[in-house]
């Protein structure tokens, strides 16, 4: 079967919710610039999977028009009555680098208890990119979440601001792998004689993940 605008049309426009969600998913066979267009009225289904899989497509198809996505995408992470869709917006916001949803994202975090949109908003800083985080992102490090802590080392990574690694080097001696590991990509992103050190000593390792990425960083460094 052939797909055409019009086809996916008519699976979008059903009343099943199954429809609707395979509509989505031709999308990717059409032009970004038609699939724009037609996507953003699914951004407001009744159904919360629909919601869901049309705002993931928005991270990518946002690129055609940011613009235009940016007000789509804060109206889901402020409004959406379903964290999952809130915490993709999120995620979305922070692919598309949309810096101007900064100030949305934090207010959000402040106001939601939910780990999984705080993750996300956390983790979506780093893709961001506006070191104007920086000192937000140097809170998250304390936050009692481990997934949390571990997205803001590597958010704060991704922001390669160099202020950021006197806040993550003592991560080093976390009791937990994953947020070792997670500092040492991180570390990736810096140089210096204190990410030398903290890297020498993560190579050291007694697992063996974490040893292996450490010394492979040591190594392109």
């Amino acid at each position: 079967m052939t797909i055409t605008p019009e086809s996916v049309q008519q699976q979008l426009s059903s009343d099943q919710f199954g429809d609707r969600l395979r509509g989505i998913n031709q999308l990717r066979q059409l032009d970004p610039a038609i699939a724009f267009t037609l996507i953003k009225p699914l951004l407001n289904d009744s159904n919360s999977r629909v919601r869901y899989a049309a705002v993931s497509q928005l991270a990518t198809l946002g690129h055609q028009n940011p613009e235009e996505a940016l007000p789509l995408l804060l109206q889901r992470l402020h409004d959406d009555p379903e964290i999952d869709v809130k915490a993709v917006a999120a995620d979305a916001l922070g692919g598309l680098k949309l810096r101007a949803a900064l100030p949305d994202l934090l207010r959000v975090y402040q106001q939601t208890s939910d780990w999984l949109l705080r993750f996300s908003i956390v983790a979506a800083l780093g893709e961001l990119g506006d070191p104007e985080a920086l000192d937000f992102l140097a809170e998250a490090l304390q936050s009692d979440e481990d997934l949390v802590r571990m997205a803001a080392i590597g958010s704060l990574g991704e922001l390669g601001d160099p202020r950021a690694i006197p806040l993550i080097v003592p991560f080093v001696q976390d009791a937990d792998w994953q947020v070792r590991y997670k500092l040492v990509q991180a570390l990736s992103n810096f140089s210096g004689a204190e990410v030398n050190a903290a890297l020498t000593s993560l190579a050291k390792d007694p697992v063996s993940q974490v040893a292996q990425e450490a010394q492979a960083c040591l190594g392109g460094l």
